[in-house]
């Protein structure tokens, strides 16, 4: 997942901002501004996520600062073990400290969790990815977060893919319309995805087949699944099929014995924990 470096800083400044305010840090700034060194040292065991944000916060405020990893990033990580080190002046340290922890613990706790998630999926075909139920302000860095844990990236924002929900079928009336109607505003390189609640639906999305790239079969029980697959193979072979609504590692192993293509939950980021990581001047 790349990210432009304008971006970044961009996004590193307006975090910075918020906790600087107009004044700046009134409890550092009596500081002679030495150089110090200090350590990152876990005290939770996790998956490692957000390096190269850690140290974009410190390299913003001074490109003087070195860092020296112990750790890589997606490496796993165990409690009392030493992450890294950082040297550099002692204000912008400071400063910069709870903006880029805050960043590492967050990010690390949901490629954390995603790791879990993960790990069920691992030896079969199918992709588990993420969902736009993220924090504002922080999409992209918690969906880079979820690529580290062993996801996939579903679409990045309202912009990049077609998503049919039932609240625009409802709003265009029915999948037919929605479909068709979108089909023909769009660039020809974008991806349509439609959701699909029951049977209906489902049986409707054979008007506009050669249309639709993905079907994502929403809260569908077990019991009903593997009709609604072998329709989908049977009848629009050439679209690919999404499993989301309710997932649980215990669901997660039902479903790696099925034939489908993803599965989708926003649990990877709303159900993560921040991990526990302090930084320690030596």
């Amino acid at each position: 997942m790349n990210f432009s470096k304008i971006a970044i800083e961009d996004y590193i400044l307006s975090f910075l901002k918020e906790d600087i305010g107009f004044t700046g840090d009134i409890t550092s700034a009596a500081l002679p501004g030495r150089k110090i060194r200090a350590r990152l040292e876990a005290k939770d065991d996790f998956i490692l996520a957000g390096t190269p944000f850690f140290q974009k916060v410190f390299e913003v405020l001074d490109s003087n600062f070195k860092f020296s990893w112990k750790k890589k990033e997606g490496e796993q990580v165990k409690a009392g073990e030493i992450i890294g080190h950082i040297e550099g002046g002692e204000k912008s340290l400071l400063i910069g400290e709870r903006t880029a922890l805050n960043l590492l613990q967050h990010l690390s706790g949901i490629a954390t969790n995603t790791y879990k998630y993960a790990k069920v999926l691992q030896g079969t075909k199918i992709k588990l990815l993420d969902t736009r139920k993220t924090s504002p302000g922080l999409r992209y860095f918690e969906k880079y977060a979820t690529r580290i844990g062993g996801a996939f990236n579903h679409r990045m924002g309202l912009y990049d893919a077609v998503m049919i929900k039932d609240n625009h079928i409802k709003a265009y009336g029915n999948v037919t319309n929605a479909v068709n109607t979108i089909y023909k505003n769009i660039p020809v390189t974008t991806i349509i995805e439609v959701e699909i609640e029951n049977w209906d639906q489902l049986k409707e999305t054979l008007n506009v087949k050669d249309m639709i790239n993905i079907i994502m079969l929403d809260n569908w029980e077990i019991s009903e699944l593997d009709k609604a697959i072998k329709f989908i193979r049977n009848e629009l072979n050439h679209t690919k099929i999404e499993v989301s609504g309710g997932i649980t590692l215990e669901k997660l192993k039902e479903l790696r014995t099925k034939d489908i293509d993803f599965v989708s939950t926003s649990k990877l980021i709303t159900n993560s924990k921040w991990v526990d990581i302090s930084m320690e001047v030596e």
